[in-house]
């Protein structure tokens, strides 16, 4: 007869690990959406970072970005989007978008919305400052067209419960997409200037 010895679980490893399970459990998955996900700027809708490019020039980083904003603009989603600002002496980059935010698609519904909004780079020696601003929608436009600022629509006081512990449903879901693009984008730009 084949015996496996078990190690022997102190109480205290068992209450540990319980307790590790149960912190995992309380995280709240949409901790990043709620109090303070969207900053105001003189009462404006406007995301903002600043991204180091250790060992690269203003000319540099200002093709990297160029070419980015060029990118973003042939996506599959993209509806009217384009450069409108390259400025080589200033080293600055500004885009408008246009493209289309899908909240669901099945078989019997298409839920999504036209969603705009710019990015504006100001490139220098070794560092680049990125601005998402003029953010806003057009919602159910071939039934009931709804045009949607972000200020708004996304903000605190719209998009969450009293308790800001929670999206409601209907903004919460632009907030949510909203939040997701710029994570996106963000982060694409924080690799291409590593």
């Amino acid at each position: 007869m084949l015996m496996i010895s078990m190690p022997m679980m102190s109480y205290a490893q068992n209450t540990w690990e319980n307790n590790t399970v149960k912190e995992e459990v309380d995280v709240n998955p949409n901790q990043k959406y709620l109090d303070g996900a969207i900053p105001l700027v003189d009462g404006k809708v406007v995301f903002t970072k600043t991204f180091e490019a250790p060992n690269k020039t203003a000319f540099q980083i200002y093709n990297i970005i160029g070419k980015y904003f060029q990118d973003i603009t042939k996506e599959e989603n993209q509806i009217n989007s384009r450069i409108v600002i390259a400025d080589t002496t200033t080293y600055e980059l500004g885009a408008s978008y246009e493209e289309w935010m899908q909240f669901k698609s099945n078989i019997i519904s298409l839920d999504r919305t036209r969603f705009y909004y710019t990015l504006k780079a100001v490139c220098q020696n070794g560092k680049v400052s990125v601005e998402m601003a003029h953010i806003r929608y057009l919602y159910d436009e071939f039934r009931k067209p709804q045009h949607l600022k972000a200020e708004e629509w996304i903000t605190d006081k719209e998009a969450l419960n009293k308790k800001k512990t929670k999206l409601i449903p209907i903004t919460g879901k632009f907030r949510r997409k909203t939040i997701d693009r710029k994570d996106e984008i963000f982060k694409n730009l924080e690799n291409l200037l590593k």
